[in-house]
């Protein structure tokens, strides 16, 4: 069975640390705020969402399901555009239809893991970004204007990697047992997806 490689981790930290250039596109922030409290309601941001968490969690059950290299390559793809979608939100250029989008994302990506869809790796991440993006916009466009843009960002980024962390981690662990966890998962996501879709 393939492992996931050390050193891809070590990348994967290394494009994250490229996101507090992204954040600070913010004018004006944190300066004289408290970091901590400041990351602490960014990783609460992500958490606090169904949709967000649900969606986090499937991208990790899909990339444990693609194997190989997909393992790393999709969380780290729906970070960093997580990542360029909230430095876009945060100056107010978020797209129409975030929502929707969002609630398509649980949608398809649930799909996607019931069936075990294997896409070419170029199509499933650019789907993966298109995702990551949106939700991206959802996250940057909530930042509270009291808050510091770059510590707040970083917190709900090490949510999102945690949240990917816990799907792969389960969807490896079915793997090893059986695929009925991992695809009663991906119904439940879809599901909710499609009464968000419906609301």
């Amino acid at each position: 069975m393939n492992r996931l490689n050390p050193s891809r981790f070590s990348r994967l930290i290394a494009l994250l640390a490229t996101v507090p250039a992204i954040a600070s596109a913010h004018p004006g922030h944190d300066g004289g705020h408290d970091l901590t409290w400041d990351f602490s309601g960014g990783f609460s941001h992500p958490i606090g969402g169904l949709d967000h968490v649900l969606a986090m969690v499937a991208v990790g059950l899909w990339a444990a399901q693609l194997g190989g290299r997909a393992r790393w390559l999709v969380p780290a793809t729906f970070v960093a555009l997580l990542a360029v979608g909230a430095a876009l939100g945060l100056q107010g250029l978020a797209p129409a239809g975030v929502e929707p989008m969002i609630a398509a994302s649980l949608l398809v990506l649930g799909l996607m893991v019931v069936i075990a869809q294997r896409l070419p790796l170029a199509a499933g991440l650019g789907l993966t970004a298109l995702f990551g993006a949106f939700h991206g916009f959802a996250h940057g466009a909530e930042i509270p204007a009291s808050s510091g843009g770059v510590s707040y960002g970083l917190g709900f980024i090490a949510a999102t990697v945690l949240l990917h962390g816990a799907g792969l981690a389960l969807g490896l662990l079915s793997a090893r047992q059986s695929t009925w966890f991992t695809r009663i998962a991906g119904t439940g996501v879809a599901v909710c997806g499609a009464a968000l879709l419906l609301r």
